[in-house]
């Protein structure tokens, strides 16, 4: 149902210079206006690679609201007091986001989508308790109002990632309010992240795995990324399993 991206796999598939200089001429050219979704976990890498490719293939970048973000520090202190505000907040920016990308005339790139706020984490919180059933019915009746409005992104990557990568990456980057996020929690935002993966139907989607991957220092593992991406738009088929 999806293309899947693995290490091992890429290198016999995209074994020449050629076809990578091709997929970053083709994706980079503007001849086609190209809305790119990036998606996965907390930690997973999704702004490393959003800024990586925007800045190769000179597509306008979208960032997650993290530092200007009214709620997070004070939600990871306390779930249950404001995870309904989060949540609103965060769906009504990534709404936004989503509205600019399809109404602007050049490539973008987005770091995390509005699909993922409904189906990953207001569920995640819902059913651990922390947003009340009230609160959740609201939410997604808003949720689902909202999303007849949008088209579908062009492409969606799904980085995949372990929770021991996760961990790691968490505590390099040094987020204060993200330290104490329970390995609990992260374990099951990549259960129902792998649940969405395997259920999304609104388009063209790439799986990626991440944990053997250095997309930022290893300019070979992220030139096969991009021809990958670029064969997963280029397909003719809306699913592809590889």
């Amino acid at each position: 149902m999806y293309s899947v991206f693995d290490n091992n796999i890429i290198y016999t598939r995209y074994g020449g210079e050629l076809m990578t200089i091709d997929a970053y001429n083709q994706l980079s050219s503007g001849a086609d206006k190209m809305f790119v979704v990036v998606a996965g976990n907390i930690g997973s890498g999704k702004t490393t690679l959003t800024r990586k490719l925007s800045e190769r293939l000179g597509w306008k970048p979208h960032f997650e609201s993290v530092q200007d973000n009214p709620y997070l520090a004070d939600f990871y202190d306390n779930m249950s007091r404001w995870s309904f505000p989060l949540q609103v907040y965060f769906l009504n920016h990534r709404f936004n986001t989503h509205k600019l990308i399809e109404s602007g005339q050049g490539s973008a790139i987005q770091d995390r989508s509005i699909y993922e706020d409904a189906n990953i984490f207001a569920r995640a919180l819902f059913e651990q308790g922390d947003l009340d059933q009230r609160d959740y019915e609201t939410y997604r009746t808003l949720y689902e109002s909202m999303i007849q409005y949008l088209s579908a992104p062009t492409l969606m990557i799904f980085l995949k990632r372990s929770v021991p990568k996760l961990t790691e990456r968490i505590k390099l980057r040094g987020r204060d309010y993200e330290q104490a996020i329970p390995v609990d929690y992260l374990t099951k935002l990549n259960g129902y992240y792998n649940e969405w993966f395997d259920s999304y139907d609104l388009g063209k989607s790439l799986i990626v795995e991440t944990d053997d991957l250095d997309f930022l220092e290893n300019e070979e593992h992220f030139d096969h990324l991009v021809a990958k991406i670029h064969d997963s738009i280029d397909q003719q088929e809306m699913f592809f399993h590889y």
